[in-house]
């Protein structure tokens, strides 16, 4: 599989880990991943959001494994927060969650389903 990172030049070029587009050429498969939440195999949610993004994505990197798939894998994924206020912090921990890896994202503040949830994570991967 190849994966090709696409930014025109005649539209904002992104600085911070992600790309506008990626083009993805030979692939056999596609993975979509549901909606990952920060909830722990043994129900507990953690406090605070770091430790609730940090968790999310562990649960989205179980998914690609029980796939087969990891995060090299990965060409989408959208990050739903419950408050702007954790943008910053988002951006970091994807950064880092990811080690440098580039996908297509996008981030949407929104209601989420349960209050005690920061974020939710849903992703595309391709093998």
């Amino acid at each position: 599989m190849e994966k090709r990172p696409i930014n025109a030049d005649d539209a904002f070029v992104p600085t911070s880990g992600y790309v506008q587009a990626m083009a993805i050429s030979g692939h056999s498969r596609l993975l979509f991943v549901s909606g990952q939440i920060p909830v722990a195999a043994d129900g507990r949610v953690p406090e605070g959001f770091e430790a609730q993004c940090r968790l999310a994505w562990r649960n989205v990197e179980a998914q690609l494994k029980a796939a087969g798939l990891g995060l090299d894998n990965l060409v989408l994924h959208r990050t739903y927060l419950a408050d702007r206020r954790h943008a910053l912090d988002n951006r970091r921990i994807r950064s880092e969650m990811l080690g440098g890896r580039e996908t297509a994202t996008t981030v949407v503040i929104a209601g989420i389903f349960d209050e005690a949830w920061l974020l939710e994570i849903e992703a595309i991967a391709a093998a």
